[in-house]
């Protein structure tokens, strides 16, 4: 029994990495990875939390692959780059896509590289209801709803919307897409009223965003790193040591799906509506 469990603990911390004294053991870049649909913004933060109180982490690059996501999540780790910033710098890597509440993530760092063909733009707000009346109708099947205010069942599934629920709805979207504009007008020191003209859900190459001001310069991930490391002053013409975060816990389902549960949840629509700053054009 002995044996099996000490396999086991051997096992686990092979696959989970190495510790937080083993991690830092020179000078480097840290690199913290946003891939996929963001849903969550918790584990990025602790990342930037982490690295940014390092203090051999001299700079960080972000990795961003991903259509976007939620737009609570795209907020909070903007918001949390915009920190992190302020204490050392922060270069975004933008991989194939980064569009949308990719972009916005994006749009707290110090600079922004991305290749000429990456996927970027797509500043918009979308939400998105399931109507299955029709199916609920074939089969039989009826919803009976008591509620405080009419439009407390708003988005249900066994009705469409109405004139005046899709009317406050889209007044919701027009505030958060406001909020879109005016963190690239902003963060990119452009004239709110050019970036109104460009955020109508429109997708750009990483070349083309370059153009509307909306990256810094063309180029790969190792162009990030060694552009952060100058801004960190590392004066070294040589690739700096790369640090990414520890894995936090073991989890066969993590292993597996490369997801957390409550995300996979959430990606299948089971947990309900979500307001997005998201591309739906990608396949996924």
């Amino acid at each position: 029994m002995l044996f099996f469990w000490g396999g086991i603990t051997f096992f686990v911390t092979h696959l989970t990495g190495p510790s937080r004294s083993e991690l830092f053991l020179q000078e480097g870049i840290g690199v913290i990875e946003i891939k996929g649909v963001i849903l969550e913004a918790e584990e990025t933060i602790e990342h930037l939390v982490a690295f940014r109180e390092e203090p051999k982490i001299k700079g960080i690059v972000l990795r961003v692959d991903s259509p976007g996501g939620a737009v609570g999540a795209s907020q909070e780790i903007y918001d949390e780059v915009r920190r992190t910033r302020a204490i050392k710098p922060v270069v975004v890597s933008m991989g194939s896509v980064a569009a949308s509440g990719g972009l916005y993530v994006s749009l707290g760092a110090s600079k922004i590289v991305a290749s000429p063909g990456t996927l970027t733009g797509s500043m918009g707000v979308i939400l998105k209801f399931v109507n299955l009346e029709g199916l609920f109708g074939k089969i039989g099947y009826k919803s009976e709803v008591v509620k405080s205010g009419r439009m407390k069942d708003i988005g249900s599934s066994s009705r469409p919307i109405t004139d005046e629920e899709r009317q406050m709805l889209q007044g919701m979207i027009d505030n958060v897409q406001s909020q879109f504009v005016q963190a690239v007008a902003e963060s990119r020191s452009l004239p709110a009223a050019e970036v109104r003209k460009i955020a109508d859900g429109r997708i750009f190459s990483g070349q083309q965003a370059k153009e509307y001001g909306l990256v810094d310069q063309l180029g790969n991930f190792s162009d990030a790193v060694m552009l952060a490391a100058d801004l960190a002053g590392m004066k070294s013409e040589k690739m700096p040591e790369l640090i990414y975060p520890q894995e936090k816990d073991f989890s066969f389902l993590r292993l597996i799906t490369g997801k957390k549960s409550e995300s996979l949840l959430q990606q299948t629509g089971l947990s309900g509506p979500m307001l997005a700053y998201e591309w739906t054009g990608i396949l996924r």
